[in-house]
């Protein structure tokens, strides 16, 4: 018998109920590493 560790289980569980804010989650902070590499390129083009 394997029993799941009880912290991956609760991350699991928190994970399936908030499907839809984890999206907009991962969205934003793709929006964020954009602004950030660009604000990083931006004295390479001055």
């Amino acid at each position: 018998m394997s029993r799941r560790d009880p912290m991956l289980t609760e991350i699991i569980t928190a994970a399936r109920r908030n499907r839809d804010t984890l999206a907009a989650d991962a969205l934003g902070v793709a929006a964020l590493m954009v602004m950030l590499v660009a604000g990083l390129h931006l004295p390479v083009l001055s």
